[in-house]
């Protein structure tokens, strides 16, 4: 596969675990491998809930401390959701979400140098 290619099927396997696991999926989702990370950008994926709660620093706070309980929850999918796509061993996995943009990002770092594995094939 090229690089383009894993990142489009590393993007599908992390909406179809947003959906699964939270609940619903982003709007736009995007992937970027550069060597030895993998970023996910998503967009859109607060509820309506969600943004009315956003309006307000309390309910900003709630939002961040239940989107990061439910992500380190359900990490271990995630996780498995990327594996299947590139073989790589997973050393950790970030996230944060902007309630002012409606973006969440998702940083992994592995093992190898994905690029270089890839060009070397």
């Amino acid at each position: 596969m090229t690089k383009g290619q894993i990142e489009s099927k590393i993007s599908e396997a992390i909406s179809k675990f947003e959906i699964e696991q939270m609940g619903r999926g982003p709007e736009k989702i995007r992937t970027i491998i550069f060597q030895d990370l993998i970023i996910i950008r998503l967009k859109g994926f607060l509820s309506t809930s969600e943004k009315s709660l956003a309006q307000n620093k309390e309910g900003i706070d709630l939002i961040k401390k239940v989107r990061t309980a439910l992500f380190e929850n359900a990490r271990e999918g995630l996780e498995e959701a990327i594996k299947s796509v590139v073989d790589v061993n997973i050393i950790s996995t970030y996230s944060d979400v902007s309630t002012k943009t409606g973006e969440k990002i998702i940083v992994v770092v592995v093992d190898q140098d994905i690029e270089e594995n890839i060009t070397n094939l």
